[in-house]
């Protein structure tokens, strides 16, 4: 098979590389010198379009409209885009085996493409239930949602059950995302939650209460504190029952399973430093290996604001952290240095009229502010996180872009407190201060 040789390779086709892509060109690139390698059929797009707009019940998202950059308000980069600037899309191809020492990535018919430069920007991939030999995991109409072929099978069955009932395996990001959407297209919806309570790695109690309220209300059933031990199915091989650790039988014709990711790092085993899950880089995202990077969900990398490495899984760390190992590749290449990554971690969800963000550290006491009456037309509340008297992490429901503005100034500038009673009192307003 032909070789093909490029000055730079973005390995993986998400949200990191479509970013990438976009800074390579802003600084320059020349045609031919760039290539993106990526296992699905289509240009990067907005992943996160998956598990909302995709599966609306009315005027449902579809590609081309969520390329990437429009995500972060940019302009939607199609697949004509990447031709005009000499960007090479090497699409429905599967990487095997990389050697990065010897600089090639092979296919398993065995076409090798040689870098001089990669950035490894291979994500996540979803954990399976059947990965821990769960009893009937491997039934029809158990879906998991990562990539786009996904979200079409899922919509498929959809269409096939109208009405039927969904069952919702974990209560996390794509739990209380697929939860409302699901609902929204009037199936019957559980959301099984092992937690106390759902969104468990960074709501508080009170936090949750809200929106377990409003979902409740919406008529979600949310099951906790028990998990998924097995599935029955009927002849065709189709689920129809989950069977929970407590005993408990549910009926299901739908399936989803949203219980976490794990990094894509399998390729690069023994090759690279590694730490955390993830593959060890620095604040440029320099790997230990020299002209190989790593972003993305699969970074292990210095968290400058609370001096420790760690690793991030969210859109906007993708999109940012690509940025950065682009400008850090093409300064390093003009002999000039760039500030390091200083990430302030942001994440966000909407779901029903409901639309949440959060910035900073989820660590400390909490104080409770604003309107959380989940009966209230338009509830607006929010949360501080205070640790050694300053403010470290903050989140708002309901808020206007001003309001989500100073929310990530407050956790960023991390101001303190003389009392968490005038805080609660003073809520947005301290932070509109700031």
């Amino acid at each position: 098979m032909a070789e093909k040789s490029f000055k730079y390779v973005i390995l993986g086709g998400g949200v990191a590389a479509g970013y990438a892509a976009r800074e390579f060109a802003k600084q320059g690139v020349k045609p031919g010198e760039l290539a993106i390698i990526s296992k699905e059929a289509v240009a990067p797009y907005e992943r996160p379009a998956l598990s909302k707009a995709y599966l609306f019940p009315e005027s449902p998202a579809r590609l081309p409209g969520f390329h990437v950059c429009v995500g972060s308000g940019g302009e939607k980069l199609l697949p004509e885009w990447y031709k005009e600037k000499g960007i090479e899309l090497i699409l429905s191809t599967e990487i095997v085996k990389a050697d990065l020492a010897a600089k090639t990535l092979s296919t398993a018919s065995g076409e090798t493409f040689k870098f001089h430069i990669l950035i490894i920007a291979t994500g996540s991939t979803v954990i399976r239930l059947t990965d821990f030999g769960v009893q009937g995991a491997d039934a029809k109409n158990i879906f998991y949602l990562r990539e786009i072929d996904d979200a079409d099978t899922l919509v498929e069955a959809m269409k096939a059950k109208k009405n039927g009932k969904v069952v919702i395996v974990g209560g996390g990001y794509i739990g209380i995302e697929l939860s409302a959407v699901m609902k929204m297209n009037n199936l019957d919806v559980s959301m099984l939650c092992p937690e106390d309570w759902f969104m468990f790695r960074l709501f508080t109690r009170d936090i949750a209460a809200f929106y377990e309220s409003y979902y409740e209300h919406k008529g979600v059933k949310i099951i906790k504190g028990t998990v998924a031990v097995g599935f029955t199915a009927d002849s065709n091989g189709e689920v129809k029952e989950v069977k929970l650790k407590d005993g408990r039988v549910l009926e299901a014709d739908i399936v989803v399973v949203g219980v976490g990711a794990k990094p894509l790092t399998a390729l690069f085993k023994g090759q690279v430093a590694e730490e955390k899950g993830g593959i060890k880089t620095d604040g440029f995202f320099k790997t230990s290996v020299p002209d190989v990077y790593a972003v993305g969900d699969l970074s292990t990398f210095p968290l400058k604001m609370y001096n420790e490495l760690r690793r991030v899984e969210h859109v906007d760390h993708a999109r940012k952290s690509a940025e950065q190992a682009v400008k850090a590749i093409k300064a390093s290449e003009e002999g000039k240095t760039i500030e390091e990554y200083d990430y302030l971690p942001f994440f966000y969800s909407r779901e029903f009229d409901l639309s949440w963000q959060f910035y900073g550290d989820n660590v400390g006491d909490t104080v409770l502010f604003g309107d959380n009456n989940p009966a209230s037309p338009k509830p607006k509340f929010g949360t501080y996180w205070i640790k050694n008297g300053k403010i470290f992490g903050a989140f708002l429901e309901g808020g206007s872009p001003e309001e989500n503005k100073a929310l990530a100034k407050v956790a960023r500038v991390q101001p303190h407190v003389e009392s968490l009673d005038l805080l609660a009192k003073e809520g947005l307003a301290f932070a509109t201060k700031i």
